[in-house]
């Protein structure tokens, strides 16, 4: 899976009004913005906790990004004098990213996932106001109503959180 790095430059002139989803037969990696985020998953503000798809292979994997702004409502609590995205957040961001490639399955395009379980997941860094989050989730198992994914979520290359995530799909 190639990652983009801010070296590289984009071709968004394919982009249209409809999510920009790469086939299982196309090799290029597509970007989706934050417009053909929300065609694919039903969360909205403040919940919504992915900005962008920088890459995404079909029935593999997906890369997405979080920018942590200080303006995030949950860093009005957690914690007053010294800011910290929750934890639970942070797997909510990796099942979102992960929720993008379980939509594209065949057959599973109306489908919603939803929390199933989640195992080994562990924290190593915490992610502050201005991180720039960088969420990669592979497919490791795809059944017809349920889903495996690992989950890695990276600031500045370095890991801040990792696990597995299962998903249960219902029909929307």
């Amino acid at each position: 899976m190639s990652t983009l790095t801010e070296e590289t430059t984009i071709n968004t002139s394919n982009l249209n009004s409809e999510p920009a989803v790469a086939t299982a037969e196309s090799e290029a990696s597509k970007i989706l913005m934050i417009e053909d985020i929300q065609k694919l998953l039903p969360h909205r503000y403040p919940f919504l906790l992915v900005d962008r798809i920088i890459d995404f292979v079909p029935n593999k994997s997906a890369t997405g990004i979080k920018n942590v702004t200080f303006n995030e409502p949950f860093f009005q609590g957690h914690f007053p004098n010294r800011p910290i995205m929750p934890g639970v957040l942070i797997v909510e961001a990796m099942a979102q990213v992960g929720g993008i490639v379980l939509r594209h399955l065949p057959g599973m395009e109306d489908q919603l996932s939803l929390f199933a379980g989640i195992d080994k997941v562990r924290f190593r860094r915490p992610v502050v106001p201005g991180d720039r989050l960088t969420i990669t989730t592979e497919l490791l198992v795809s059944r017809k109503r349920f889903g495996k994914m690992h989950g890695r979520a990276e600031v500045d290359g370095q890991l801040a959180c990792e696990g597995e995530l299962m998903f249960s799909l219902v029909t929307l």
